[in-house]
């Protein structure tokens, strides 16, 4: 068991890194093992100079060992040019001023009627979660999105995508949605939004147009990268990452040069094929493992889902399913998702395999987490994410033709 877990179980370890968790688990257990020996509750007896001497030997050279094994990674990993940095949602070189600016969170419907939608290629982080009537929604999260000409189509949002929008910082891009669960959250001064149809949740800055023009029907509303900028400047928001919410360090990626399997994990299980069709009977989507390429192709509706711009096949390096409760809110068809909660079940899908875990995420712009059995937070791999949302006691889905309830 992971002694950190042991005495402060989930939340003390959550920012510590190889170094520091060390040296924090072996003081923390020189504590303990100090107060098993019959110290009283208020005072510890001094331990003498031979009883210390091979505990402290052992924390340097552990720490050491630590040390030597990063180094040299951290030397290798050097930018391909002057002036590009690890991007925090992929772990991908980017231009450092890219990597200092707000992404957006896009609201994609998944109709059949929508596809194909414009902008999928630059997702970087994409989330699907039920919405009501058996249909589901998605949104994007778009670091690298002011030079695209199309975004879209647009659709209305639902409170618990804007919960998972705010740990990223981003700037959430909709067209309406039901104001009697929206308004309080959207209308808060810091969550920033672009709203297609106007009115108390939010302007639309003028930032939508209608493909063919002149058209009302739903799945018409389309924005673009240069119409989001001129809408930041017109609302005077912040075009880069505030430093009173966001909180960068999100999420932890191991080097491409050197990816991970899950194979170090004994209960990991081949991961070639992902149906969610028991979590969203509508789109039945269906991720399929590259192992050449190492990524999951995206299927909905028995084809592929494919970006508008470019005819691209959506493909994720990540997958994680995780679990939440959820319920309808009163007599209306809308639903609720729990996407803010404390050691919730989860899988982690990555490289061919998968495992089990549980996620957390306690507050608005905390990153959600993800730990393994043994209370470890897990690693990524580099490269784009999508996370699925299920309902406990309701969803389930397949994973090489064996069913996992979400219970």
């Amino acid at each position: 068991m992971n002694p950190l877990r042991m005495i402060f179980p989930g939340r003390a370890h959550r920012n510590l890194r190889p170094a520091s968790a060390l040296l924090a688990v072996f003081m923390i257990a020189g504590t303990v093992l100090s107060a098993c020996g019959g110290a009283s509750s208020q005072t510890t007896a001094a331990p003498t100079e031979t009883e210390t001497e091979p505990e402290t030997e052992r924390v340097i050279e552990v720490v050491s060992e630590t040390v030597e094994e990063t180094e040299p990674e951290t030397e290798a990993d050097l930018p391909p040019k002057e002036g590009m940095v690890r991007s925090r949602l992929t772990n991908e070189w980017i231009p450092e001023e890219l990597d200092a600016q707000r992404p957006i969170a896009v609201m994609f419907p998944i109709d059949r009627k929508a596809q194909p939608q414009y902008g999928l290629n630059k997702v970087d982080v994409f989330y699907e979660i039920e919405e009501e009537g058996g249909m589901s929604r998605q949104m994007g999260v778009i670091q690298d999105w002011a030079d695209l000409p199309r975004i879209g189509n647009v659709r209305s949002v639902r409170d618990y995508f804007i919960y998972e929008a705010l740990e990223w910082d981003a700037i959430v891009v909709h067209f309406g949605g039901p104001e009697t669960f929206v308004k309080p959250i959207l209308t808060r001064k810091d969550v920033d939004n672009i709203n297609g149809v106007d009115g108390p949740m939010g302007s639309s800055y003028g930032a939508f147009f209608r493909v063919p023009k002149g058209s009302k029907s739903e799945h018409t509303a389309y924005t673009s990268g240069g119409n989001v900028a001129k809408a930041i400047e017109k609302a005077g928001w912040s075009r880069t990452h505030r430093e009173e919410y966001y909180q960068p360090e999100h999420s932890r990626f191991v080097n491409e040069k050197h990816p991970h399997s899950l194979e170090d994990y004994p209960d990991a299980v081949d991961a070639t094929e992902i149906n969610m069709a028991g979590s969203y009977g509508v789109t039945k989507p269906v991720l399929r493992y590259d192992p050449e390429t190492r990524k999951y192709y995206r299927s909905i509706y028995g084809s592929a889902q494919k970006d508008g711009n470019t005819g691209d096949q959506l493909a994720f390096t990540n997958v994680f399913i995780l679990n939440c409760d959820s319920g309808s809110r009163g007599g209306s068809l809308y639903l609720w998702f729990h996407v803010l909660d404390w050691m919730k079940e989860g899988w982690f899908i990555t490289g061919g395999k998968m495992i089990h875990g549980h996620w957390t995420k306690n507050t608005d712009y905390e990153p959600t987490r993800f730990y393994d059995d043994n209370g470890e937070e897990v690693t990524w791999n580099t490269g784009k994410t999508m996370i699925f949302i299920t309902q406990i006691g309701q969803d389930s889905f397949t994973v090489d033709g064996t069913k996992y309830e979400c219970k």
